[in-house]
């Protein structure tokens, strides 16, 4: 640019804001082009509304696919600065010549070392105020269940990772997590509560609702699934009088659907307990169910 006959070569960085999939790639222009770039954004992450779709019009081009090598470039790029949850606060100057004064939100956590395991979002202390263990008052059980609760942890407390055989032993003895049992667990070996809910609610073989002393796992992969399973889980429905996930009020039996139990050969298949039933048919059904009741003194089920 020409002034009174100079020249003035303008030199700095420039600022991109919103990184969305547009401010990205603008993002990823200016850079390649050796110029600095600070790409700002007031979420959390960039990728704006392109990371929520699955397809885009009118090409159906998969989102991620279209995002994900920009989202990688940008990360590598060294002349690439991006500040999340920033937001510019004003603009003073000229073009070429101009300050900008942003205002950035705090994370309170180090971005240098941060993995993305979301520990931090779970244990929180803005959304969840820590409660020292000493605070809580002490879980009462009954004297039957805290002598049997007691046997389970003093038969792992000095093992390497006691917490998960403990549960497993508890899910033994209850077929679920009663409430009392996690809060008497966590303050015997002083976890913290709030760590025994995520392992006793990520694994499907745990529960922390009642479940009937059998577990009726139907098959809805996509085998089973082709195979008719889902003519077979109406069946279970109507014979038990319940519904997917539900238990009988007897306390017996209790219906899951489930995506796969490694019996693809056998499709459609059943387990029940640990017993596997492959290429069942509807009309099989009630005389299996009626097996379970019989061994258990129950009378017959309704089979319509």
């Amino acid at each position: 640019m020409s002034n009174g006959g100079e020249r003035r070569e303008k030199v700095g960085a420039a600022l991109v804001v919103g990184g969305g999939i547009g401010g990205m790639q603008a993002a990823l222009d200016l850079a390649d082009a050796g110029i600095k770039v600070y790409l700002v954004e007031s979420k959390p992450a960039i990728g704006g509304v392109m990371s929520q779709l699955d397809k885009t019009f009118p090409t159906n081009d998969c989102a991620m696919c279209t995002m994900a090598p920009r989202l990688v470039a940008i990360g590598r790029h060294k002349d690439i600065e991006v500040l999340t949850l920033t937001e510019v606060e004003r603009i003073e100057g000229e073009p070429g010549n101009f300050t900008v004064t942003l205002r950035r939100r705090a994370r309170f956590v180090d971005e240098n070392v941060c993995t993305g395991c979301g520990s931090c979002v779970a244990n929180c202390p803005v959304r969840f105020i820590p409660q020292p263990l000493d605070s809580i008052p002490p879980v009462k059980l009954a004297p039957e269940v805290q002598a049997r609760v007691d046997q389970i942890i003093a038969e792992h407390r000095n093992r390497p990772g006691p917490l998960m055989p403990i549960l497993q032993s508890i899910n033994a003895v209850y077929n679920y997590f009663p409430e009392d049992v996690l809060r008497y667990v966590s303050q015997q070996l002083g976890i913290p509560l709030t760590h025994i809910l995520r392992v006793a609610t990520f694994y499907n073989a745990f529960s922390i609702v009642p479940r009937g002393k059998y577990i009726i796992n139907v098959c809805m992969g996509t085998t089973c699934y082709v195979r008719g399973s889902e003519r077979l889980m109406e069946r279970f429905s109507d014979t038990l009088k319940i519904k997917p996930e539900e238990t009988t009020p007897d306390m017996l039996f209790t219906l899951k659907a489930v995506r796969c139990i490694g019996c693809c050969g056998l499709a459609p298949a059943v387990m029940i307990g640990d017993t596997v039933y492959g290429k069942l048919t509807v009309k099989e059904i009630p005389g299996i169910i009626k097996k379970f009741q019989g061994a258990n003194g129950h009378g017959q089920a309704h089979t319509g």
